[in-house]
């Protein structure tokens, strides 16, 4: 006898789940806290990693920029084909799994290395993981977003992943107090939340999604993909104009260290700053459900260059860290409302496919924002840099308008 749903005031989610907890479904519930227990435990590492390569391993600096760069462009190219994968198979959940299992087995490994090289090894095929599980796993989101709340629904998950991002420098602050330089048990004490992620991922449910044809009868051509339609690729331009100002922010905080903000205060500040995305971005998700996504976006491009301009403008340290908290806010006002757009403008079939694109355009953008800004930076000046990231954020608030000129148009 097949179980009845529960009853739930809130209604259900478009796969049938009960729609409870402040009306999202126990799967967003679950994706969350996936992304919550990762992002914990990749910036327990994250932020120390430049720390461990100058400090035990005795790197220097063009070694974490080959490190940081090789794994972004592995990690931008596999978005693409994994997001492929989940639209051909109709099984997201199984990709996801494996980028997800992949990236905590060789987490904690950083903590046995003794050469760089080693940790290049071990960062690409994290990256690779990273590459694997993103596009499925925003797809399959969409699956248990409803329509009218899917704003709501990539804004919370957007906060949790923010959350694990205050946790995650908080308990290696913590540890590294008690323990000061055990920065190896520190990586290993990751192995923790990645089994977590795995028990958790194992209790979503196993549904095909809708796949993409192929061949019925030998001999006969594989169907290309699904089209996604002028209106998409419209959107993926101006998303990759703004993604081309969007440097490192790495670059923000030397700037801060430049102004005066001391080493030991940086990993605070970067938690702050996370503290301010988990709010925001709940609250930007919710709005654009009301006010559509091109409005809330263009707001966030313009909030963008008003930063980046203020952290060209201002030399004082109290105007520069209150511009680096108010920075929180561009994100709330744009990563999960643009994952939303996306799932509004893809067909069901194509949005694994739809959503690669997405997040290569934004890892391949900012690759190349980097090393514009950095050449800026170090040719010009750090203002000239800053200066031109709010100018190319400016022009994409600006094309959102002229491509989308009726409002209606931004949503459905």
């Amino acid at each position: 006898m097949t179980p009845q749903k529960r009853d739930s005031p809130y209604g259900l989610d478009p796969s049938g789940n009960p729609l409870d907890r402040f009306g999202l479904s126990r799967p967003v519930w679950l994706l969350g806290w996936v992304s919550f227990f990762t992002d914990m435990a990749s910036e327990m590492i994250y932020p120390l990693l430049p720390l461990f390569l100058t400090r035990v391993l005795g790197a220097g600096a063009m070694s974490l920029g080959v490190i940081e760069g090789v794994a972004e462009a592995a990690n931008s190219i596999l978005k693409i084909v994994s997001g492929r994968m989940a639209d051909r198979t109709g099984q997201p959940k199984k990709l996801v799994l494996a980028g997800y299992g992949l990236s905590s087995l060789v987490r904690p490994l950083i903590g046995f290395v003794t050469a760089w090289p080693h940790v290049l090894a071990l960062r690409f095929t994290d990256r690779i993981g990273k590459g694997v599980r993103t596009s499925p796993r925003d797809a399959l989101l969409a699956r248990f977003a409803p329509e009218k709340t899917r704003g709501r629904v990539y804004g919370f998950h957007r906060a949790m992943d923010h959350a694990g991002a205050v946790a995650g420098p908080l308990v290696a602050t913590a540890f590294l107090y008690f323990y000061p330089e055990a920065y190896r048990p520190l990586f290993m004490w990751t192995l923790v939340p990645g089994i977590v992620v795995i028990l958790l991922l194992l209790r979503l449910p196993n549904e095909r999604t809708h796949q993409v044809p192929g061949p019925s009868v030998p001999g006969a051509s594989v169907p290309g993909p699904v089209s996604l339609g002028s209106r998409f690729y419209k959107v993926m331009a101006v998303i990759t104009l703004f993604s081309l100002g969007n440097a490192s922010d790495a670059f923000i905080l030397l700037r801060l260290n430049d102004l005066g903000v001391a080493a030991v205060w940086i990993p605070l500040l970067w938690s702050a700053l996370h503290v301010v995305k988990v709010s925001s971005s709940v609250i930007g998700g919710a709005l654009s459900d009301r006010l559509g996504r091109r409005l809330i976006i263009a707001l966030g491009y313009l909030w963008y260059a008003i930063i980046y301009g203020a952290f060209a403008w201002f030399t004082t340290l109290p105007a520069a860290i209150a511009t680096f908290l108010a920075y929180g806010l561009y994100f709330g006002l744009t990563e999960g409302v643009e994952k939303a757009w996306v799932a509004d403008m893809a067909p069901s079939g194509a949005r694994g496919t739809a959503f690669g694109i997405y997040n290569a355009a934004l890892g391949l953008g900012g690759l190349a924002a980097s090393l514009l800004f950095g050449a800026i930076w170090t040719r010009v000046s750090p203002p000239a840099a800053f200066l031109t990231g709010a100018c190319l954020a400016l022009a994409a608030s600006v094309l959102l308008y002229l491509a989308f000129p009726n409002a209606k148009d931004s949503r459905h």
